[in-house]
């Protein structure tokens, strides 16, 4: 029996063991034309790409940069295609594993607490928005607006009334509210912090596949059905099994649509790329507002690189990063918030996903002033 007992630790151990990707590269290749591309193409058919940026095969074409991870195991032969057609590529991370344990390079003051330089998991995260609600009651108050797949709870804060230290922030927490949800995608978070960093889809099971999770930000009732290669449930950019299907999705959409007369503008935060998107993403068409859109991306960025000289592009998501379908900021724009932007953050490929904590400060900063003039331009332009 003395001999059981470890062997079963050690068998429970090997079953929940996280991923690890010594080894594993992020390369980059820039393609010169059609061919080049279609390289890129057959070599997803034959070798596991983990596509950076863009997101999926289907998006892959001619004079585009091209971001993806390849394992240890196939990556000498991928550099090998990649060097017989002449094609020209960088290695920007020699070693996944390595980037990722380097990724949190600010010491912490405070073990087990939140701490606004450092990425937090989800424990933190809720304690810091229970703490938030008790330190200021009158300006900030937590909703529940319902729960993941996995039945974790989805917060959203809201932010009110007066500040009293900040000027700017005075005004505008006077004159209208501010709705925060932290964390969208709950269960991937936590999966990404427990099991597999690089996760980054939800949880839920798909029926007739082994493989798990729907990408969130291509479930929403908007152009659903509309681009190729999003209905297997093995890629990263699957759609789900119909248009919010993911208890997710239903969540923000119900609680959106309950404050819809009151809500202004929409923001969402992803990474990365250094943009600053708005619609469309489902078409090339430009929005009736295409103008104003641009004028108001066009200020944000420029005081965006006040501080750091931090420079994005801005457009239109299709034209600007590639076309998607089902995208949270196509859908709030279609249901009438007419100031929609999607800020995809630090940086432009160097780390990727795994920018290290120290940029983190520097990020929010630099962001948070174009928040702010976004903010502001709505209270002074819109009724």
């Amino acid at each position: 029996m003395r001999l059981l007992l470890p062997m079963g630790l050690i068998a429970t151990a090997l079953a929940i063991a996280p991923v690890r990707f010594d080894g594993d590269k992020v390369l980059r290749v820039k393609l010169q034309d059609e061919k080049q591309a279609n390289v890129i193409k057959d070599l997803a058919k034959t070798s596991q790409l983990d596509f950076w940026y863009p997101d999926a095969t289907h998006q892959v074409a001619a004079d585009m940069t091209v971001d993806f991870r390849i394992s240890a195991k196939e990556s000498q032969l991928v550099q090998s295609a990649l060097d017989q057609n002449q094609m020209h590529y960088e290695i920007l991370i020699h070693d996944v594993q390595e980037e990722v344990e380097k990724q949190f390079d600010v010491k912490e003051d405070n073990p087990g607490r939140h701490s606004y330089a450092k990425y937090n998991n989800w424990n933190k995260i809720v304690a810091w928005t229970e703490k938030m609600v008790r330190k200021h009651p009158k300006m900030v108050s937590r909703i529940k607006i319902g729960t993941t797949g996995e039945d974790n709870p989805l917060y959203v804060l809201k932010a009110t009334k007066t500040y009293g230290k900040n000027k700017t922030m005075t005004e505008l927490l006077n004159q209208m509210n501010f709705y925060v949800l932290p964390v969208f995608n709950v269960d991937g978070y936590i999966w990404s912090w427990t099991q597999n960093r690089m996760w980054r889809k939800n949880r839920s099971r798909n029926q007739n596949s082994k493989c798990i999770g729907t990408d969130l930000n291509r479930n929403f009732n908007i152009s659903w059905n509309s681009l190729p290669n999003t209905s297997d449930p093995c890629q990263e950019i699957y759609r789900g099994p119909a248009p919010e299907s993911e208890k997710e999705t239903k969540a923000v959409r119900d609680f959106i649509r309950s404050h819809l007369k009151s809500i202004k503008a929409y923001i969402t935060f992803h990474s990365y790329s250094q943009t600053l998107l708005f619609p469309y993403g489902d078409t090339s068409e430009l929005p009736p507002n295409h103008e104003d859109l641009v004028k108001v991306a066009k200020i944000a960025t420029d005081v965006l690189s006040t501080p750091y000289e931090t420079h994005y592009t801005y457009g239109p998501i299709a034209s600007t990063i590639y076309p998607t379908s089902g995208s949270s900021l196509d859908w709030a724009y279609n249901l009438g918030i007419k100031h929609s932007f999607a800020f995809e953050l630090r940086d432009k490929g160097r780390f990727g996903f795994l920018l290290p904590e120290s940029q983190i400060k520097p990020t929010c900063k630099e962001t948070m002033l174009a928040v702010k003039f976004i903010a502001k331009y709505i209270l002074k332009h819109t009724s």
